[in-house]
């Protein structure tokens, strides 16, 4: 009796069209701010499928006869996310003899909202090149469960000058974006935001290593930040440290990682001037190949090969 009652109300006071009409209305507005617990999932599972090796290391190591107890655990992460980026975005790379296959060298790469194009290219010189990048990342995320092993197997660290020019100088190939979580949040047309941090120059003065700009063409067009509020999340950010501006996006736009031609290691350089060398680098790789203003529907389109151009 009760069911019926309330299901009387509903049929009498509630315009069932109208409810239908918002619902449609709402939609793609929900699911922009969903598609990005997507990467949040893939994280997850990541860190799942590192546990499992690790906890069944002794077997996989009967089997596969590797070495390096993580070396088959980074092989599968990274088919998983070379194939989410080929179906997904298209995911391609311009320049990538730029990049030694041995030796060290300093990639710096501006960063996106989610910087989902790095993980792009983790993934694809794991599996090309079989080298693996060593990244820095921002002291929040070690604090995020699940974030340690996956910290662990792909060689992050939070880093000091100290630190990572010690990786480089052991020959490996590190990756620094100066802007961080401050760019990712709150640069929203491809504008570099690395105030005065040199931190990056310094380490690739001391290790004697070129510098390989890079950038991605799209990335804020696949995930953007929420710029209503920006003042209040500027501000919860200079006192916590902490993105609070919400993420949304997700969507399948076509993204191709540029990497620049190094910048030699000059030891008649400052640390200031090196700086500006980089950040002058990038932006060229920015105007070069970024579409301004940027626009999802075009970067939707050029999925479509003819809608590919070089935006002058």
């Amino acid at each position: 009796m009760i069911f019926e009652g309330i299901l009387g109300y509903l049929q009498n006071h509630i315009d069932i069209d109208y409810s239908l009409w918002i619902t449609w209305c709402l939609f793609p507005l929900l699911i922009t701010f969903l598609l990005p617990l997507f990467i949040v999932f893939l994280l997850y599972m990541t860190a799942c499928m590192l546990y499992l090796k690790r906890r069944h290391w002794e077997n996989i190591k009967a089997t596969l006869q590797v070495g390096d107890k993580w070396e088959a655990a980074r092989k599968s992460v990274g088919a998983l996310w070379d194939t989410h980026g080929y179906i997904w975005h298209g995911y391609e790379i311009e320049g990538i003899e730029n990049l030694p296959d041995d030796g060290a060298a300093l990639i710096i790469y501006y960063h996106g909202a989610i910087p989902i194009d790095l993980y792009y290219l983790l993934a694809k010189i794991l599996l090309v090149k079989d080298r693996l990048i060593h990244t820095v990342a921002d002291h929040f995320l070690f604090k995020i469960p699940g974030f340690s092993i996956i910290a662990e197997c792909m060689k992050v660290i939070p880093g000091t000058v100290q630190s990572c020019s010690g990786i480089l100088k052991e020959g490996n190939m590190l990756a620094i974006s100066p802007g961080g979580v401050y760019e990712a949040q709150f640069s929203h047309h491809y504008t570099l935001m690395w105030k005065k941090r040199l931190g990056f120059a310094k380490v690739a003065l001391d290790a004697k290593v070129p510098v390989v700009p890079m950038f991605t063409e799209n990335v804020r067009e696949a995930f953007r930040t929420v710029s209503t509020g920006r003042r209040l999340f500027l501000k919860l950010y200079a006192k916590f440290k902490f993105p609070f501006a919400p993420i949304y996006g997700g969507f399948p736009v076509k993204m191709i990682t540029h990497l620049g031609k190094p910048i030699p290691y000059d030891p008649g350089i400052t640390p200031e001037q090196l700086q500006a060398k980089v950040a002058t680098a990038i932006e060229d790789l920015i105007n070069k190949h970024q579409r301004k203003p940027s626009n999802i529907f075009y970067a939707l389109l050029e999925r479509i090969p003819k809608f590919r151009k070089k935006h002058l």
